[in-house]
């Protein structure tokens, strides 16, 4: 029997799923926690709200259109979809979103503490801090005009006594960040217990921001 091709969609959702179980095993987000998006089509494909990471299957997976609308039988969305739907809208470059409630980022957020430039590394995150963005109750638009503010500038940031989210232009580079933003909260939380900490100056990040630009890039000679 032929074996019907895979489309574009169902490897998405497949893509979707592995990096939502990816963030959970790497104890990224406890519990049934975070959620995950990619951008498709007019819209987004999100994980399911409640759905336990191990359980999850690509058709558990929800479309959700631009305007909202969610697709007869599928699932219901994650609640934060408000937020996912309004930084895609904001961020057009933007192709995927991971958010999580890692512990030393969501120390941070509960502390209403933005990450600065005590270390050059802040610089993954697109500027010269990591910023947090004021609190509104999981799953309303208020927090989804505030996240979407948070990263007009910014691939990541925090969300005040909730969690991070980091976007990426494919989910493995989300996902990467997301690590990378848990990592810097880490250290940024313990130089904190050791007094004033000293910052790099606007300048240095100005410098490292340009570096970063070519990062990782193949030379032109080959």
């Amino acid at each position: 029997m032929t074996k019907r091709p895979v489309t574009r969609e169902a490897s998405l959702r497949r893509d979707v799923v592995d990096s939502a179980r990816a963030m959970s095993a790497s104890g990224l987000s406890p519990g049934r926690s975070g959620n995950v998006s990619a951008r498709f089509d007019d819209g987004m494909l999100i994980t399911p709200s409640g759905l336990a990471y191990d359980l999850m299957q690509p058709d558990d997976i929800v479309h959700v259109c631009a305007d909202g609308r969610v697709r007869s039988g599928q699932r219901a969305p994650s609640t934060e979809w408000h937020f996912h739907q309004a930084a895609y809208a904001k961020r057009p470059d933007m192709h995927a979103l991971v958010h999580s409630h890692s512990m030393n980022a969501t120390v941070l957020a509960c502390a209403v503490k933005t990450i600065p430039a005590f270390h050059y590394m802040v610089a993954v995150a697109g500027g010269s801090d990591i910023p947090v963005v004021p609190y509104a109750t999981f799953g309303t638009v208020e927090l989804a005009h505030y996240v979407a503010d948070g990263l007009a500038e910014r691939n990541a940031c925090l969300m005040a006594h909730h969690g991070q989210v980091a976007m990426g232009a494919t989910l493995s580079q989300a996902l990467e960040l997301a690590h990378e933003v848990e990592v810097l909260a880490e250290q940024y939380a313990k130089l904190l217990t050791l007094g004033p900490v000293k910052l790099l100056s606007q300048a240095d990040m100005a410098l490292v921001l340009e570096k970063f630009k070519s990062y990782g890039r193949s030379s032109a000679n080959g």
